[in-house]
C-alpha cells in the first residue's frame, strides 16, 4: 500500500464533513462580523463611510451589517435546505463576494495583488465565498 492510498483510507470517513468545515467557518465568521456592527446603524462604520463621502452612510452601513449576517446564515442553512439549499448557498457565497469586493475597494485598495492581500484573512473569506458561489452544495 502506498502513502496516497493509506491517506485516502484515513480521510474517506471524513469526506462528507469536509465541506461543512469550510461552510461553518465562513458562515460563523460572517455572522460574527455582522453582529459586531450591531446595534444599527453601526456608528463607527457610519462615521467612516461618511468621511469617505459615501451617500446615505447610515443606510449603507446597516445594509453591510445585515448583509454579513444574512450571507453567513445563508451559507450555513443552505447546506441543510435540500434542493433550494443549493441556490441559497450560491446566493450566500455571492453576497460574500460582493461584501468582500467592497471591503477590498474601500478599505484595502492598496492591497491589489500584493503581499498584504495574500497575508490577510480577507483573501480567504473572499476565496471561500467564491468557492460556495461556484459550487453551491455540489
Amino acid at each position: 500500500m502506498n502513502i496516497s492510498t493509506y491517506l485516502d483510507d484515513i480521510a474517506k470517513p471524513f469526506q462528507r464533513i469536509a465541506p461543512w468545515i469550510l461552510r461553518l467557518v465562513l458562515g460563523v465568521s460572517f455572522i460574527l462580523h455582522g453582529f459586531g456592527k450591531f446595534p444599527l446603524p453601526p456608528e463607527k462604520l457610519v462615521g467612516w463611510f461618511d468621511s469617505m463621502g459615501i451617500v446615505a452612510p447610515q443606510i449603507v452601513s446597516s445594509l453591510v451589517a445585515l448583509g454579513e449576517v444574512g450571507a453567513g446564515i445563508a451559507v450555513i442553512l443552505g447546506g441543510v435546505l435540500g434542493r433550494i439549499g443549493h441556490l441559497v448557498t450560491r446566493l450566500g457565497g455571492g453576497a460574500i463576494l460582493v461584501i468582500m469586493s467592497g471591503a477590498f475597494y474601500l478599505a484595502h485598495s492598496d492591497w491589489f495583488i500584493t503581499q498584504e492581500l495574500f497575508m490577510s484573512e480577507q483573501i480567504f473569506l473572499f476565496s471561500l465565498g467564491l468557492y460556495f458561489a461556484i459550487k453551491g452544495n455540489n
